[in-house]
Order: structure tokens, then C-alpha cells, then sequence
């Protein structure tokens, strides 16, 4: 009876992540018609979450000196490279295509994995990637000569890229007895990110007066300080909170699954609330990725003494790393067994 409830509650939080993380596109877009420049749009949202989390930083100050190199890479490239290609991207293309082209990141992991690591993978894996790369040539509509704004599309899978970077250094959080605690490395991962981006954006050149108007939404306008919010409390700090929890109380596979709702949750809302309406063939496009981002997430390695690889392996008890980025965004990534590279995507 008792691990019938953790796993309802693990459901419950897994479920608030992806809807958190999925709107976080269409509360900064508004924003980013409204004037509001991408990377200031995205500096707001990762100094407001880093600013919120301070406590939890504060509380794991030693990994500052036990793990500064994760850490560095943590928020260079699961906070920083992720979000600010993402919220780029969705400044030239919809909101629901970024995402699932930001879907590809368990794929290329495969590819690091493989030709990187130079570590077997299963074939499960590989059908996945196909799949997910067959799928996003019908999102992105190919045969009429890219649908999309190119450098949207480009920036949308640099946001994958920095995926890859998130799964790879969150799988090293876990090696060993000197294991990173998720919630210091989320808190610094947003601190350090938002140092980093503060020097690329410039905030101090923005107009800030954006914020003291209001942003359109489903024809509505909607002052811009409720969207910034929005985008700080629920589709950063609650998104990955909740997102860490619940794969302590579930398998990653199980939040691996939930989390594709995310993709679903975004496309849905844009469609909503910012219009933007995707062509049939796109809309099976996007179930092709998540179900080739599903089954490279899912497949699992045959055995710990003979080390296969995928994109999620057999997971550890304990979780090393939080909600990435993405997006949006987010994913939960745990450890492997015997120390073997552990991603999880439970989301951007």
C-alpha cells in the first residue's frame, strides 16, 4: 500500500513537471513579441530561478570545492546553452517545433555513446534514433526546402546539443562515493548560468520598460511581470523541483515516459494560446519523435557485467542530476549501475 502511494505521488509530481516545463515556451514568447530581447528574456528567467534557490546553494557549499567542474559545465551547458538556444529558437520558429526538434538530445546522446565513447548500443536505441530523425524531417517539412527559418532550426538543435552536454555531465555527478546531491547542482547550475549569461545578454542594455507593459496572449493582453513569473517560479524552480522528486519515487523509465508529455503540453498550448498551427503531416512528425525519443530513453542495457549502452541505462538508487534545461527543457537524469553513463530525460 505504501509504495502504491509514493509511486501515485511520483506519477502526480512527473506529470506537475511537464506541464510545468511546457509552458514555459508560451509565457516567453508574448515577452519576446512584447520587445523583450531572447537572451534577456532568458537571463530573467535563470537569474530569478538561480535568485529563488540561493538557500538550497548555500546549503551544498561544498560542492563548490568538491565539484567545480561539473558544476561549470552544469551551468555553462544544461542551463545556459540550453535555455538560451531554446528561447532564441522560438523567436523565429513555433513553439511546439523547437521542443521536438530540442527532442533529438537522447538521439545524439546515442551518437556520444557510440562513436564518443566507443561503447555498444541496443538495437532498441537505434530504431529510436531513426525514428526520431524521420520524424523530425516531416516536422521541419523538408521537401518544400525547410518549412522553417533555418537559423530557428539550427538553434533548436544547438539547444539539443547542450542536451547532450546535460546528460553526459549529470552521469558524471553520480560516479563514485563523491556523488553531486541534485538539488545543489540544479541551484548551482542556475547560478552559474546566470553569470554566464549576464555577460552575453547584457541585461543592463535591455529595455526593461517591456516589463512595465503588457503582453499579448490568446488576444489578450497580460502585464508582462505575470508571464516573468510564470517563466521563474513554475517553468523553472517548480518544473525541476518537482521533476528531481518524482524520480525518487518512480523508475526513470516511468518519468522518462511522463516527461514526453512536455513536448505535447507545449504544441498544445501554442496552438491555444499563440496560434500557431501545425500542418497534419508535422503533427505525426512530432509522434514520431517522441515515440523514437521514447524507445531510445526506454531501452535498457542486458546486463551490468556486459555494458551496453543507450540513452537510459539501468538506474541507480540514488539520482544525480536535475530537470534540464530545456526548454524548455527539462529532464530528471540518474545514475547507472557500476558506473555506467546514466541519462533520463524526464521533461525540456
Amino acid at each position: 500500500m505504501h509504495a502504491s502511494r509514493e509511486r501515485n505521488a511520483g506519477l502526480a509530481l512527473a506529470l506537475a513537471s511537464a506541464f510545468a516545463f511546457g509552458g514555459s515556451g508560451v509565457a516567453a514568447k508574448p515577452l519576446i513579441e512584447a520587445g523583450l530581447d531572447p537572451l534577456h528574456t532568458v537571463w530573467l528567467r535563470v537569474a530569478g530561478a538561480a535568485l529563488v534557490m540561493l538557500p538550497i546553494a548555500w546549503r551544498h557549499r561544498d560542492l563548490l570545492t568538491r565539484r567545480p567542474a561539473l558544476l561549470a559545465g552544469f551551468g555553462m551547458l544544461a542551463v545556459a546553452g540550453v535555455q538560451a538556444c531554446y528561447f532564441a529558437a522560438i523567436s523565429r520558429i513555433p513553439v511546439g517545433v523547437a521542443l521536438l526538434i530540442e527532442y533529438l538530445g537522447p538521439a545524439l546522446l546515442l551518437l556520444w555513446v557510440r562513436f564518443v565513447q566507443r561503447r555498444p548500443v541496443t538495437r532498441a536505441a537505434v530504431v529510436g534514433v531513426v525514428l526520431a530523425v524521420g520524424g523530425l524531417a516531416c516536422v521541419v517539412e523538408v521537401w518544400s526546402g525547410l518549412g522553417f527559418d533555418p537559423i530557428g532550426v539550427l538553434l533548436a538543435l544547438g539547444a539539443a546539443c547542450c542536451q547532450v552536454g546535460y546528460f553526459v555531465l549529470a552521469g558524471h555527478g553520480a560516479d563514485g562515493d563523491d556523488a553531486a546531491d541534485p538539488l545543489g547542482v540544479i541551484a548551482y547550475g542556475l547560478l552559474i548560468g546566470a553569470l554566464v549569461l549576464t555577460a552575453v545578454a547584457r541585461p543592463w542594455e535591455a529595455d526593461w520598460r517591456v516589463l512595465g507593459g503588457g503582453a499579448e496572449v490568446a488576444g489578450t493582453a497580460v502585464p508582462a511581470v505575470l508571464l516573468v513569473g510564470w517563466i521563474v517560479l513554475v517553468a523553472t524552480v517548480v518544473a525541476y523541483v518537482t521533476g528531481v522528486v518524482s524520480v525518487r519515487r518512480l523508475s526513470p523509465q516511468v518519468a522518462g515516459v511522463v516527461a514526453s508529455l512536455e513536448a505535447v503540453v507545449a504544441t498544445v498550448l501554442a496552438w491555444v494560446l499563440l496560434r500557431e498551427h501545425l500542418s497534419a503531416p508535422q503533427i505525426v512528425g512530432g509522434a514520431v519523435v517522441l515515440v523514437g525519443a521514447f524507445i531510445a530513453q526506454s531501452s535498457t542495457p542486458v546486463a551490468a557485467s556486459t555494458p551496453v549502452a543507450a540513452s537510459t541505462p539501468v538506474a541507480a538508487s540514488t539520482p544525480v542530476a536535475a530537470s534540464g534545461p530545456v526548454a524548455g527543457g527539462a529532464g530528471v537524469v540518474t545514475g547507472a549501475a557500476e558506473g555506467d553513463l546514466a541519462a533520463e530525460r524526464a521533461t525540456v
